[in-house]
């Protein structure tokens, strides 16, 4: 099994800045992609960004411009950087990554708050 530990969120001013991180541990043969989701109070789980085995990147249209998605070099760690910072993206943020174990598997983090308020 993959454990998923995120950390990095926090309250901030719009306008603001904030660096979420995320790491994997456990028994991991290779990574198929990692990525960020975030689910607002009364809303649906949505994809922020994810990067993929290969270092492709997609993001929501709604952050395009303003959040960029890295990893470390072991690709085991993914970092979520969020710059100008909107009221909107309050959320809990969800780390999600597809793992070889060597089975394929699917694990989600437990969550870290997000809170963009004057």
């Amino acid at each position: 099994q993959v454990q998923l530990v995120e950390s990095g969120g926090g309250l901030v001013q719009p306008g603001g800045s904030l660096r979420l991180s995320c790491a994997a541990s456990g028994i991991i043969y290779s990574v198929s992609a990692m990525g960020w989701f975030r689910q607002a109070p009364g809303k649906q789980r949505e994809l922020v960004a994810r990067i993929i085995n290969g270092g492709t990147t997609n993001y929501a249209d709604s952050v395009k411009g303003r959040f960029t998605i890295s990893r470390d070099n072991a690709k085991t760690t993914v970092y979520l950087q969020m710059n100008s910072l909107k009221p909107e993206d309050t959320a809990v943020y969800f780390c999600n990554g597809n793992f070889l174990t060597p089975h394929p598997r699917e694990s989600w983090g437990r969550g870290t708050q997000v809170t963009v308020s004057s």
